[in-house]
């Protein structure tokens, strides 16, 4: 399944895009979806790792198993003031 990854802020800096695709097999879980995508954007591991991941508008853990209506984004950390 083809899942349509949306980037926000350094993660879509470092991509030089908003979205990234992540090609992932039925049962697929969030840890395999940022492994896929550590290895489309090794430049943005270390953020990856750092950042939230939503699926269908709320965070999702790492075993959440995902399918391929699910809508994604990677949330890095923010911070300011």
């Amino acid at each position: 399944m083809t899942i349509t990854v949306k980037l926000f802020a350094g993660m879509a800096d470092l991509a030089g895009s908003d979205t990234a695709d992540a090609e992932l097999p039925e049962g697929a879980t969030v840890a395999d979806l940022r492994r896929e995508l550590g290895k489309q954007l090794p430049l943005a591991r270390t953020l990856l790792s750092r950042s939230a991941v939503a699926v269908n508008h709320d965070v999702a853990e790492n075993d959440r198993v995902l399918s391929a209506t699910d809508e994604c984004a990677v949330i890095p950390p923010v911070s300011g003031g």
